[in-house]
């Protein structure tokens, strides 16, 4: 039964072609950013990921759910390459951003980081300012300009909707400022190389409500500039920010869709039983 389930979704996944006669409906005008197609990613010799397909639609926000260990942050990973840093792994099928193949097509693997940003489930903020934090990703890519830095920083800690908080204390360490805080340093440190993508992997789950909805919030404003594929384990969450869901269980994307669909009236049994807390 279970094998059905995951040969349904496959077959339905399939049929997704962005603007094409098969289009699911509420699919056909949006503009897939980033196209994955039968992606399989090995740690060595054990497969991680299954036969993944899906699109990535731009200016809207993927939520990936699933229980611990069902892949979905290794996928977030293939995303940008990030697993490439880890011995031993290897991907095959394709991942396309613009039409270019990440993985056959790309050999400056940093460049592709500046265009897929990423911001880690723990704030990961540097020993150094508030300020320099933030124009740290500009400077290594080779940016000078001090008026342009300074602009830049103002303008990533707005979107980050930080700068009304900090822009008084721009020069002390970026560690005295609460955990709420420090994971938006990251995310405006994120922004300020201007990414075409921002991948969150579970980026509140570490903070208290309050600063789990201001970073909800956040989602929801910088979808309007970037593309966004987050990683989370909260079904509320999910339910309130993603635009579209793929729920993921062991290694294999059992269903992908419009997120309302997902939580309301899902195609496949196993997703439901996650989704109303029946296992997982």
């Amino acid at each position: 039964m279970y094998n059905d389930e995951v040969n349904a979704a496959d077959q339905a996944v399939n049929r997704i072609e962005v603007g094409g006669a098969n289009t699911r409906p509420g699919m056909s005008k949006r503009k897939a950013k980033m196209i994955v197609r039968d992606l399989d990613f090995f740690y060595g010799a054990n497969q991680a990921l299954y036969n993944i397909s899906l699109d990535i639609y731009q200016h809207h926000v993927l939520g990936l759910i699933g229980p611990s260990g069902c892949g979905k942050s290794t996928f977030l990973r293939t995303l940008n390459r990030m697993n490439d840093t880890i011995p031993g792994t290897r991907a095959t099928g394709t991942i396309k951003l613009d039409g270019t193949d990440i993985y056959r097509d790309i050999d400056d693997v940093a460049s592709l980081r500046t265009r897929v940003g990423m911001v880690f489930q723990k704030s990961n903020p540097f020993p150094k300012s508030i300020f320099e934090n933030v124009a740290y990703g500009l400077r290594v890519n080779g940016v000078r300009d001090k008026q342009l830095i300074e602009e830049s920083v103002e303008d990533t800690l707005k979107k980050a909707f930080l700068w009304d908080e900090v822009k008084d204390k721009l020069d002390q360490s970026a560690y005295m400022l609460s955990g709420g805080q420090q994971q938006r340093v990251c995310i405006a440190r994120a922004l300020a190389v201007q990414p075409e993508i921002l991948l969150m992997d579970e980026p509140a789950s570490a903070l208290d409500p309050i600063s789990t909805s201001k970073i909800e919030d956040l989602i929801g404003e910088l979808k309007k500039h970037y593309t966004i594929v987050i990683v989370t384990h909260n079904m509320q969450q999910a339910a309130r920010v993603a635009d579209f869901t793929a729920f993921f269980f062991e290694g294999n994307m059992i269903e992908f869709g419009a997120t309302k669909k997902i939580f309301t009236k899902p195609d496949i049994k196993k997703t439901e039983d996650y989704i109303t807390g029946r296992f997982g």
